[in-house]
């Protein structure tokens, strides 16, 4: 039996205020230790995602910007993964639309909902709004498949949403942001594939687990086997309909690693 964790990152594996995993430490020491794949489901970019698991030693495939994109680690356990195309040391499977695409749209609209993306702030605006660093914040600009943004006036957001639809775009919301993307995308989506590329390539049943914290989750708890609900860090849960999942009993890191241990008691 093979064990897979899918997590997502601020709110679930990162701290909500202070991106700190240090509560998730004796967790992730003993996934390391299991050789199990630990596989970042994220609305973070690609460098973003880089940078943190050279930080945590990791070299699994991940999702980034909500399923815009699966990447793999060149030539990963020698894995065949279909439709993947070479970009650097990783194959990339692309499952959104461009970020040239998503931002012509958004500069069409901007002015006429009041919208402000990650693609028109400055590095200080995206340090204020997010807490993040310089260095994370120059990290966070530099997208592939989605845009973040905030809105003047929430009572506007179903409008605009249905002009992106208009376009084959959709509007999520994330614990921060929303974000303006591809319709053909989702964290669930991506973590179908990516199941279905172990499942091909792996000789013996798997388990999946899924731990995330907001709306943009619930795609991804849906497509696992254990969905794993972290609460908010006011200790209230996303509105999650699902009969078989398992909540947390803290926010964080440190809800992550309390579930995550007793995830590994069970399956191991």
């Amino acid at each position: 039996m093979g064990l897979i964790l899918f997590t997502d990152l601020d709110g679930t594996l990162l701290n909500h205020d202070d991106y700190s995993y240090e509560d998730a430490k004796p967790a992730l020491k003993r996934i390391e230790a299991e050789n199990i794949p630990l596989i970042i489901v994220t609305s973070k970019t690609r460098q973003e995602v880089k940078t943190l698991q050279k930080e945590l030693g990791l070299e699994e495939p991940f999702i980034v910007e909500n399923g815009g994109g699966i990447f793999f680690p060149y030539d990963y356990g020698n894995f065949k993964t279909g439709n993947c195309k070479r970009k650097n040391n990783h194959c990339v499977i692309q499952l959104g639309r461009s970020y040239d695409d998503i931002r012509r749209f958004f500069l069409q609209v901007k002015d006429q909902f009041g919208i402000k993306g990650f693609g028109d702030m400055d590095i200080q605006e995206i340090i204020d709004l997010t807490g993040l660093p310089k260095q994370q914040a120059r990290l966070a600009q530099q997208r592939d498949f989605t845009e973040p943004f905030i809105i003047e006036k929430e009572s506007k957001i179903d409008e605009l949403e249905a002009l992106a639809l208009k376009e084959g775009m959709k509007i999520t919301k994330g614990g921060r942001f929303y974000h303006l993307m591809g319709i053909g995308q989702d964290k669930g989506k991506a973590v179908e594939v990516l199941i279905e590329v172990f499942k091909n390539n792996l000789n013996r049943n798997i388990v999946t687990v899924g731990l995330g914290n907001s709306q943009n989750d619930v795609a991804m708890l849906k497509q696992v086997d254990v969905p794993v609900l972290i609460p908010k860090p006011n200790g209230k849960y996303e509105d999650v309909g699902l009969s078989n999942m398992l909540k947390a009993k803290y926010p964080g890191s440190l809800g992550w690693n309390e579930a995550a241990i007793g995830i590994l008691d069970r399956w191991l």
